[in-house]
């Protein structure tokens, strides 16, 4: 008994810590963020988007709903989604283009610098979400349109709950999703401390093995990878942070593994919620994530090829004891 309560303390106060490194992080921008929705900034950002949504087959007011997701998070992005007219008159097609873009870009402040806490280049992350999703999107819409897939009527299955207006019960509101962001953290920590005693996790390595190989990313780095790839970077990004601080993973296992995360994260319950809005599974989930491993497949080949001086410039820093491989 006094062994067990021993490590539920010490979980707790493992992510006591990883929570706090995660709210000096969010706490800033969620701030900020809220500062520029008061000021209706982000219609000047969305007024630029508007040309790249007509690549995407989809009208230019979409802008708007894209360029709130990248700022804020999906939920927002959600809400400005179901309350314009337009977006009761695309196709499932549409839906499914503008909500593959979402996954792969949405919460870049937050989500972005915690790619770089944990080790990469910032403005390359956002740059490669941001045209991964643009280039994904332009090919689905082509794609759907070429086989004539999708091109009925759009349903919307989700309505907002009115939420009430008012500075205080916004910030209740994020006092609350701070603190489920906590539970998360313990639960993740406390889940993968159970697989461990259990050697649970060698046998997911094993299974992630040849996959992970293949896109560069080394067996240390697999459990941020899961962790990534099913909770996402906002939820698991405390753990993410302090796993890749480990001396046990090397820069370029990070890189890649948080690249990969970047565009393919939270597989789960983001594309559950995209379902909501009438996106179909092949675009926001299949597609996206075949699309995402030879993405990653493609950039472990260039990056063999590119000098060391611009990998430490432009992509992560590179210790001078670290040799590449």
């Amino acid at each position: 008994m006094n062994s067990l309560l021993s490590q539920l303390r010490f979980l707790a106060r493992e992510s006591c810590h990883a929570w706090i490194e995660l709210l000096k992080i969010m706490i800033p921008i969620i701030i900020g963020v809220k500062i520029i929705s008061e000021l209706d900034l982000l219609h000047y950002f969305a007024s630029v988007l508007e040309p790249l949504m007509l690549l995407m087959g989809l009208p230019g007011i979409m802008g708007l709903v894209w360029a709130t997701a990248m700022l804020n998070n999906i939920y927002s992005a959600m809400i400005v989604f179901v309350s314009l007219p337009e977006s009761f008159e695309l196709t499932v097609a549409q839906v499914t283009v503008l909500s593959t873009a979402i996954l792969m870009a949405h919460a870049l402040p937050i989500e972005l610098r915690i790619a770089q806490k944990a080790g990469t280049r910032l403005i390359f992350q956002g740059i490669f979400r941001m045209t991964s999703a643009l280039i994904l999107g332009i090919f689905l819409n082509l794609f759907y349109e070429w086989g004539g897939w999708l091109q009925n009527a759009n349903t919307v299955v989700w309505r907002p709950d009115p939420q009430p207006d008012g500075l205080i019960y916004w910030a209740l509101a994020q006092l609350k999703n701070l603190a489920v962001i906590y539970l998360i953290i313990l639960t993740l920590m406390s889940l993968i401390h159970i697989l461990n005693q259990i050697r649970a996790t060698e046998l997911f390595v094993r299974l992630l093995a040849p996959v992970l190989r293949i896109m560069g990313i080394g067996r240390e780095a697999a459990t941020i990878t899961i962790v990534g790839l099913t909770m996402g970077l906002a939820y698991g990004g405390a753990l993410i942070i302090r796993e890749s601080r480990s001396d046990k993973i090397k820069k370029q296992d990070i890189f890649f593994s948080l690249t990969l995360m970047g565009i393919a994260h939270s597989l789960i319950e983001d594309t559950l919620l995209m379902m909501l809005l009438g996106a179909h599974v092949s675009g926001i989930l299949l597609i996206r994530l075949v699309f995402s491993i030879c993405l990653i497949f493609i950039m472990v080949k260039v990056w063999a090829m590119l000098p060391e001086n611009f990998i430490h410039k432009y992509l992560y820093p590179v210790s001078k004891v670290e040799v590449r491989t």
